[in-house]
């Protein structure tokens, strides 16, 4: 399990932001369920979903944002459970991109590769591991999908979510289940690692240096100001 606990160039979880806020919420007085749960909700609906300038940042700097997506959140609640003293491991994949459909549209979509690097953590508790993927959209983006597609109540594909259920997806952890919401997107599945530092020096996005610099640039910008139009269906 020491290698499930250990600090990283990404896990940066000793940078005084990442302990502040800890300290600020009183995770530390928690029972080590609550601190999951608390952990969880806190990536998942605190850290607004949307695309960072790439996916190899450090979670000091995620935290900082303010926002992410599968890959950034995953690094920024694996930093704060290591903190905490609470095992996790990454789990690699890649997904289909039609997932983002909706999200990614005409030349920003053209732009991405066929697969997405993507991940989730894996985090240990009560002897168990918990694959923990539906933290990637804070509700109220998720919320103001479900009634932007009001009359789908079975499986769906697309804006971020590939699920069985749009009504209905597991994205609330109770202390005994996994949570995803893109899962049954994936196409290639990388096994575990360590951790993300591990896993990114292996797989990257499929893109070039210039299709990086763009997206960091600007098309992400233009992904994030769909998903805030999205999030504004709920209110």
């Amino acid at each position: 399990m020491k290698n499930y606990l250990k600090p990283t160039q990404f896990l940066d979880f000793n940078n005084p932001a990442i302990q502040q806020l800890i300290n600020d919420r009183h995770w530390r007085s928690l029972n080590q369920k609550e601190q999951i749960l608390q952990v969880y909700n806190f990536v998942r609906d605190e850290i607004k979903f949307g695309f960072n300038v790439n996916d190899t940042l450090s979670a000091s700097v995620i935290l900082q944002e303010g926002i992410g997506q599968c890959n950034t959140k995953t690094i920024l609640f694996m930093a704060i459970l290591r903190a905490l003293g609470i095992p996790c491991r990454l789990h690699g994949f890649t997904i289909d991109k039609k997932l983002q459909s909706g999200i990614m549209n005409g030349d920003v979509y053209n732009a991405m590769p066929d697969e997405i690097v993507h991940t989730w953590a894996e985090v240990y508790f009560n002897d168990r591991w918990y694959k923990m993927e539906g933290l990637i959209l804070d509700v109220p983006y998720l919320t103001g999908l479900q009634h932007k597609f009001a009359s789908n109540s079975g499986a769906f594909c697309g804006f971020a979510v590939a699920t069985p259920n749009l009504q209905d997806p597991p994205v609330y952890w109770n202390g005994d289940n996994d949570t995803y919401i893109q899962k049954e997107g994936i196409v290639q599945d990388f096994g575990l690692f360590d951790d993300p530092d591990s896993f990114f020096a292996l797989h990257s996005q499929k893109m070039s240096p210039e299709q990086m610099k763009l997206f960091g640039d600007k098309l992400r910008y233009d992904i994030n100001d769909n998903i805030a139009e999205i999030r504004k269906e709920g209110k």
